[in-house]
């Protein structure tokens, strides 16, 4: 058998075949996955919804723009990627309060996303985590059952509860050894109160 001589054209070749089998497979483990993953976060989004509003029988749903953010005391328009979502609950056609998925990047690691459900009276009902990338034993406190930060939010009204940590000059107590992560926390309920307000309580009809 003849021996494939190693030159430049042969290997340049191989390469491509490698790296083409290799796109090829992931390209198809991503397929696979996809829909999976989808539906893995479309679950929990809705197990969210559920925790921080009292019961429900029907849901309303609307995607709400933030029309600023403000970076380092500059305005920039905000993307599409940055809108807030409100689901607006109805127990026998009476609404009963309205969830907001809503998000920060002030986080220490990136992006928090929480669902905060807000009762007609704009106190807080409850809140979910739904992502972050915060440290293990550190800024993960903020999800239930890891500590009780997550607990003084309940029941406070941000009309009169000054959602910022206490070394700030707010209401908040933070999480020990995780300030940036408390902060965070905090400025993702207040977008989600700022926007509630803003259209009235509830979604307009």
């Amino acid at each position: 058998m003849a021996k494939i001589k190693s030159n430049f054209k042969n290997i340049f070749l191989c390469l491509f075949v490698i790296s083409a089998l290799m796109s090829g497979i992931l390209g198809g483990v991503n397929y696979i996955t996809k829909e999976p993953i989808e539906k893995t976060k479309l679950v929990k989004k809705e197990m969210a919804i559920k925790q921080v509003l009292p019961a429900f029988d029907t849901l309303k749903e609307a995607k709400i723009a933030i029309e600023t953010v403000q970076e380092n005391n500059i305005f920039k328009k905000a993307q599409a990627a940055d809108s807030l979502i409100m689901y607006d609950a109805y127990k026998n056609g009476q609404w009963i309060g309205t969830a907001i998925e809503t998000f920060t990047d002030k986080g220490f690691a990136g992006r928090i996303k929480l669902m905060v459900g807000f009762l007609p009276n704009g106190n807080i009902n409850k809140i979910e985590v739904l992502g972050h990338t915060e440290t293990p034993g550190l800024g993960d406190k903020m999800e239930v059952g890891k500590s009780t930060f997550p607990e003084q939010f309940l029941g406070k009204n941000p009309a009169d509860y000054n959602l910022s940590v206490t070394k700030d000059g707010g209401d908040v107590d933070a999480i020990t050894a995780a300030t940036i992560s408390s902060r965070a926390y905090c400025d993702a309920v207040q977008t989600a109160y700022n926007s509630f307000i803003k259209n009235g309580g509830k979604i307009n009809e």
